[in-house]
């Protein structure tokens, strides 16, 4: 049994004081682990804090030396980083410390129980509402509950999940691959069957906005811009997750209409080392649209997985020819045998065949049994048993009008 997650910010509609204490925990300036750090600090902080549920002061202990072995972690790769730092308000809420219906949370504060009622929209159908929090295949697990002081409202930040009984077919069933290239620009993320997923650029923008807001409120140096920035990076974070979380619905869809047994990703250890520092929010955005995706698909039965990434860019999805020269920005023309595409599209095709190799290698015989495939814009194309065997690429594209479809989806 396979338990898988979801998770969006629903309003509450009244206003409990629930108190700042979870996110002010004091910061050790040394570093323990984490079991030695609550310890050596959950009987005073719960002595000052009587009043407050303890699961809620565990929870914030538990939250700010996570936020430390991270900090920790980057240090030893080498990053910067800075101590955690908590101006917004946030409380991570488990059910010890709050019950959770379909309509409404009860929520354990510093006056006692409150209960407070969902805003929901009048028609919940094809929302997140609909599909998750009135499924009642779906429970609630540990929930956060936010607080926006310019619009006084208090947001849960729900986690849904439900148990699934996923058998991977990797083995014993014919496999049908879905290849998903993604980009920092352009569009977000290009499948093996020429559907152009989200907006980039688009993307970039609002990203770009939100560092321009923050920068001339540093440059104001009050503790109200400060609050002022916390508050607009924190509905940056749920409009970017809200983004990518309707792209990677349609990833998924794609791969249903095509009738894919996995979705193909390129690894994203390797796809660090090609973007610069700079970019550190499309690395960000790349891992949010995997994990959103793979969550998504063990719902309907699909495996995600990664492939290496090394010359996708560059290899003609249809002789093999690999050159840097094949590629011009987003067109791409084989020097070889002259096939031409959209170079991300071109890019999608070789990440879904790298996957649908892998797979017919762990079958127990190449040349029969199960028939590993990828999909494409029209039909599919399965792996030659010869170049299973011997690594060598095999003219795989048979398709006269291989063109990718004109339909952007997930702007």
């Amino acid at each position: 049994m396979a338990g898988t997650t979801s998770h969006g910010p629903i309003s509450l509609s009244s206003e409990p004081s629930t108190g700042g204490v979870s996110q002010n925990v004091r910061i050790l300036l040394y570093w323990k682990p984490a079991s030695e750090a609550e310890a050596a600090i959950y009987d005073d902080l719960r002595e000052e804090t009587d009043y407050l549920h303890a699961n809620l002061v565990q929870k914030a202990i538990k939250r700010a030396t996570d936020d430390i072995d991270n900090c920790v972690d980057r240090l030893a790769d080498g990053e910067n980083t800075s101590k955690p730092h908590y101006d917004t308000f946030s409380i991570v809420y488990d059910k010890r410390a709050a019950t959770y219906y379909r309509d409404k949370v009860s929520l354990a504060t510093v006056n006692g129980r409150v209960e407070c009622e969902y805003d929901l929209p009048d028609d919940p159908d094809g929302t997140p509402h609909g599909e998750y929090l009135l499924n009642d295949e779906y429970s609630f697990s540990t929930s956060t509950v936010h607080y926006d002081s310019e619009a006084d409202e208090f947001y849960l930040h729900a986690v849904m999940e439900r148990e699934l009984d996923v058998t991977r077919p990797e083995k014993a069933e014919h496999s049908n691959v879905l290849g998903v290239d993604c980009n920092v620009d352009d569009h977000i993320a290009v499948t093996s069957t020429g559907a152009f997923v989200g907006n980039a650029d688009y993307l970039n923008h609002q990203r770009r906005e939100f560092e321009k807001r923050r920068a001339s409120l540093q440059q104001t140096g009050t503790r109200s811009a400060h609050l002022t920035f916390q508050r607009i990076g924190d509905r940056f974070g749920r409009w970017s997750e809200d983004y990518l979380h309707r792209c990677s619905k349609e990833i998924v869809a794609e791969a249903k209409r095509h009738g894919c047994t996995h979705i193909a990703f390129e690894d994203l250890e390797r796809i660090r080392e090609r973007i610069s520092d700079d970019k550190r929010f499309q690395q960000w955005a790349f891992r949010e649209l995997q994990e959103q995706t793979a969550n998504k698909a063990e719902l309907a039965g699909i495996v995600v997985e990664t492939v290496e990434p090394s010359y996708t860019s560059q290899q003609c999805s249809k002789c093999g020819c690999t050159l840097e020269e094949n590629r011009d920005g987003q067109q791409f023309k084989c020097l070889d045998c002259s096939y031409s595409a959209n170079a991300d599209y071109n890019a999608a095709k070789n990440v879904a065949r790298k996957l649908a190799l892998k797979l017919q290698r762990g079958q127990k015989s190449p040349a029969g049994g199960a028939f590993c495939q990828y999909a494409l814009k029209s039909g599919t194309m399965t792996v030659n048993a010869t170049e299973v065997a011997s690594d060598a690429y095999v003219s795989a594209e048979r398709e006269s009008t291989d063109k990718p479809t004109a339909s952007a989806v997930g702007s």
